[in-house]
């Protein structure tokens, strides 16, 4: 089992970033509070979740073990995959999450793809004690983020990083750009994460 990966920081995407260590190239699946986290450096450790099924075997990374820790309780409910674990991390942070679970905000829960009522609902009803219990509702967000020009290179990125997450392009690429032209000094990953909720 893989607690962690620690090593130079080849590549990075809001949703997928690569550390080689040893010689080694791990491909990790990463929601966009860890992308911002890691963004810019040299050298990133990251926490592991493996995920292996019959026809894959997934690494997923966190930045900090808190934020796996709500990983790992958010694929315990079901209904909720890794992916769709993913998806929620990336729509808010840890800290906004678990303040929606702990005061049973189910509305802003299902307005997340691929969440609906019932889900949402099990969410806060399975989740609710856990999260005070390992003591996870004390995450602090994550830090600002970059500013970035508006251009083309920006809106591509969010595109494909919204594509990855199983989006269709046509009305991604339409909501990236008026997002882009309403806050035309967003970074990424902000584009992403305003575009998660306006994407159904």
């Amino acid at each position: 089992m893989i607690e962690y990966i620690k090593g130079e920081l080849a590549d990075a995407a809001p949703a997928m970033v690569v550390i080689e260590a040893a010689g080694v190239g791990y491909a990790l699946n990463v929601s966009l509070n860890t992308y911002s986290a890691v963004q810019g450096k040299k050298e990133a450790k990251l926490f592991v979740y493996e995920s292996i099924r019959e026809d894959a075997h997934e690494l997923f990374g966190f930045a900090t073990k808190k934020e796996r820790d709500l990983f790992r309780l958010l694929i315990s409910v079901k209904g909720v995959g890794a992916n769709t674990a993913r998806m929620i991390l990336s729509a808010m942070s840890p800290a906004e999450l678990c303040n929606h679970i702990s005061t049973g905000n189910e509305k802003l829960i299902k307005t997340i793809k691929g969440i609906g009522g019932k889900t949402a609902q099990l969410i806060i009803v399975e989740l609710r004690d856990k999260i005070v219990t390992l003591g996870i509702q004390d995450e602090i967000p994550a830090g600002g983020t970059m500013s970035a020009p508006v251009n083309n290179a920006v809106k591509d990125e969010a595109v494909s990083a919204l594509t990855m997450l199983g989006f269709a392009p046509a009305p991604t690429q339409k909501a990236v750009i008026q997002i882009l032209q309403d806050n035309p000094n967003a970074a990424v990953e902000e584009v992403v994460k305003m575009a998660l909720k306006m994407i159904k």
